[in-house]
């Protein structure tokens, strides 16, 4: 697996194995960033968080087009060692990115703010986990106003989502055996959140 594009496009990501593991492939992350791209997406300053980061593809992607932040939230010991050691092989900046070696659930609990402008959602199939992720990231002022919620899950299902979540579905794309939706923020506000305590 590649990075696509950006200051760090041909490098090799470094991907674990196991259960339940499926990293994008080179297909789909493409067809979603030039959606995003063409949706005028502005990478600068923009603060990315990748919920179920697995081998961290999305982020990362977003990292070597411009993003200024992503938060890489992966409760396996070992993807999220894999991440880190793919961010500092890079040598993307410290200040740049952070890993949480943390469950979704309590990371969102607890989200330490400030509220990023792109989130992915890429929840194992078959738990639905994506419907109470997207509930917390929303009441916990995860998401920025206008900010834009990505979410990857299977092909054949579709997905109980709350329609009081303020969010506005503007994609739904199958590719092969999955599925990609896209949500837009039209909240004018999130919660109030507290000082920030990450870059």
């Amino acid at each position: 697996m590649r990075i696509i594009s950006g200051t760090l496009g041909g490098r090799i990501i470094k991907t674990a194995s196991g259960p339940g593991y499926r990293p994008a492939t080179d297909k789909v992350r493409q067809a979603l960033f030039s959606l995003l791209e063409a949706r005028g997406l502005a990478w600068e300053g923009l603060r990315v968080l990748d919920l179920f980061a697995g081998s961290g593809s999305l982020a990362l992607e977003s990292l070597s087009r411009g993003a200024a932040w992503a938060g890489f939230v992966e409760k396996a010991g070992s993807a999220a060692l894999l991440i880190e050691k793919n961010l500092r092989d890079f040598g993307v900046e410290a200040g740049r990115w952070r890993v949480f070696r943390q469950d979704v659930t309590a990371f969102l609990k607890r989200f330490p703010g400030p509220p990023c402008g792109l989130v992915f959602i890429d929840p194992p199939y078959g738990q639905g986990l994506l419907a109470p992720a997207l509930t917390a990231l929303l009441a916990q002022g995860g998401l920025a106003p206008d900010g834009i919620v990505v979410a990857e899950v299977e092909a054949a299902v579709t997905p109980e989502v709350a329609r009081d979540l303020s969010l506005t579905l503007f994609t739904d794309r199958t590719y092969g055996q999955t599925r990609i939706l896209a949500w837009k923020n039209f909240s004018p506000a999130g919660p109030s959140t507290p000082e920030p305590s990450i870059p």
